[in-house]
């Protein structure tokens, strides 16, 4: 099957391929039958129809561009083998010639992974910060424990901060009720945020069927980021105690006897995760450091594309969320202030994105990273014990969703990042080595001690 390559640019270039008639002919004999089967005329049997037939009734063109379209592909992949040369994204496709019963010549202009040289490794350096506070993790971990398990009993006094009152909303503007701005016996832990701007100080100090006023602005629901005058019932106030960290609660929410114990084993699960965070971290930074050291070009057609479904996946997040973004940036822990600024932001991250991709295909493909089916089987119990399924549930999904060629392609880059960052040298902010190429992943002891808690709950 014969081809040719023209450069058009160094990422960009536009394959010539001829395909044989002879090499035609499997595809044309499929396309008469499919089509014999698929009609009915008077006189024949289904699936008998003559050839001469069919081309009389719906024209040989017809037939020509079913088999066509089904012997691209594969002479475009020889075609791309042959030319060697790594595709990104689409081709643009068109036949240029087509003589029936002589040969079919069709020319695809794609975009490619140009030539770069990847950067020393060894030569950078990444930093890291030191590995957070084992101890006062545990602790905020206990208190979230205790929090879920405290108990309530109802008080007759003004709220305070810490209490669980039970509350009534209604939103007004120039002394109109606003509609879809009123809610009804909410629970509420003063202090614990999440709701309406001025909610804590309007209700700090009112007792059961007192009321306050107060302006805020509107979350959530149609009239979200709009300003609204706040009238706040209290109905009931409760004093919530904690429970004691003691070895009866222990034994409640966990599966260990003793508070020491449960404590033990999660300092050493919290060690572990943060350990594992740290380790992470230092993988990013390295690959960061090798993206900014590594010089070359994406396709622009490959960028924009790449940018353009990622803002509708954002767009579509948001919207589900019933939220603008103009009112995302302002709850969420962004550095961009204004749409414009976040847009930026996904251009820049998406065009890192796609660089890393690139870079750590032409290590694999450098290196000769293969996968294997034990590789694959690796990634199937990883991914059933992230998703509490199993790997037969995740193999089942791979191959109806049809992920396999995509995973594949992840652990092959996973492999790759284990080159590269066993070969590079990670420091946390006091200079201390990290070890970043051994590490794996661990169980999250507090999550599994969560998970018992919620049994118990």
């Amino acid at each position: 099957m014969p081809s040719t390559v023209e450069k058009l640019s160094p990422s960009r270039v536009k394959l010539t391929v001829e395909i044989p008639f002879a090499d035609l002919k499997p595809h044309l004999d499929k396309a008469y039958r499919d089509i014999a089967q698929s009609v009915t005329i008077p006189g024949f049997r289904k699936g008998k129809i003559p050839n001469m037939v069919i081309d009389q009734r719906f024209g040989r063109g017809a037939v020509l561009q079913e088999a066509i379209n089904a012997a691209l592909p594969a002479a475009f992949e020889a075609a791309v083998t042959e030319a060697s040369v790594v595709p990104l994204g689409e081709p643009d496709v068109e036949v240029t010639r087509l003589e029936d019963g002589e040969v079919i010549e069709f020319t695809a202009e794609l975009d490619i992974r140009p030539e770069f040289t990847v950067a020393d490794v060894t030569t950078l350096t990444a930093t890291v910060e030191v590995v957070r506070s084992v101890d006062e993790e545990v602790e905020e971990r206990l208190k979230m424990l205790q929090q879920r398990f405290a108990t309530t009993t109802e008080v007759d006094r003004a709220a305070a901060e810490g209490d669980q009152i039970t509350i009534s909303l209604v939103g007004t503007r120039d002394g109109e009720p606003l509609p879809d701005a009123t809610a009804d016996d909410v629970n509420y832990i003063i202090g614990s945020g999440g709701m309406i701007d001025g909610l804590d100080d309007a209700v700090t100090g009112l007792a059961a069927g007192a009321s306050a006023e107060f302006s805020s602005t509107l979350v959530g629901g149609p009239l979200e980021g709009e300003p609204a005058d706040i009238t706040v019932t209290v109905s009931k106030v409760s004093e919530q105690k904690l429970p004691e960290i003691d070895d009866e609660f222990a034994s409640m929410i966990s599966e260990f006897d003793t508070a020491e114990e449960m404590r033990a084993d999660l300092a050493k699960g919290v060690q572990e995760m943060l350990a594992a965070e740290q380790v992470a971290s230092g993988r990013d930074k390295v690959l960061e450091a090798l993206v900014e050291a590594t010089e070359f070009d994406v396709p622009e057609r490959v960028i924009a594309a790449e940018v353009a479904a990622r803002k509708d996946q954002i767009t579509d997040q948001l919207q589900r969320a019933g939220l603008t973004l103009e009112r995302y940036l302002e709850q969420a822990d962004e550095t961009a202030n204004t749409p414009e600024e976040f847009w930026a932001e996904v251009e820049t991250s998406t065009l890192r994105g796609l660089k890393a991709q690139l870079i750590l295909d032409k290590v694999a493909d450098d290196e000769e990273v293969g996968v294997d089916q034990a590789d694959l089987s690796e990634m199937l119990v990883r991914k059933a014990a992230q998703n509490g399924s199993t790997p037969e549930q995740e193999a089942q999904h791979m191959m109806e969703h049809n992920h396999v060629s995509a995973w594949m392609q992840e652990i092959r880059r996973n492999k790759a990042m284990a080159l590269i960052v066993g070969k590079a040298k990670v420091v946390d902010t006091d200079g201390k080595p990290v070890d970043v190429a051994a590490a794996t992943p661990v169980p999250d002891a507090a999550a599994e001690i969560e998970t018992v808690a919620e049994a118990a709950e």
